[in-house]
């Protein structure tokens, strides 16, 4: 098993965004079932897949 200070700053990033990934899904979860959770999470991949999410302005 990898110790958190093997990890390269890429790892360490990456995880930080499955993190809130994970956060994020659980909230959907809660508040409007596992359905709409994953639906969600495919659309964001299909956008991602067909270059459509770069269009979007960041929220930051």
């Amino acid at each position: 098993m990898t110790q958190t200070t093997d990890l390269t700053a890429e790892d360490r990033s990456k995880d930080a965004f499955f993190t809130r990934i994970a956060e994020v899904s659980q909230e959907m979860i809660g508040a409007h079932g596992k359905d709409f959770a994953m639906g969600t999470l495919v659309l964001a991949a299909r956008w991602i897949a067909d270059n459509k999410i770069s269009a979007a302005k960041p929220p930051h």
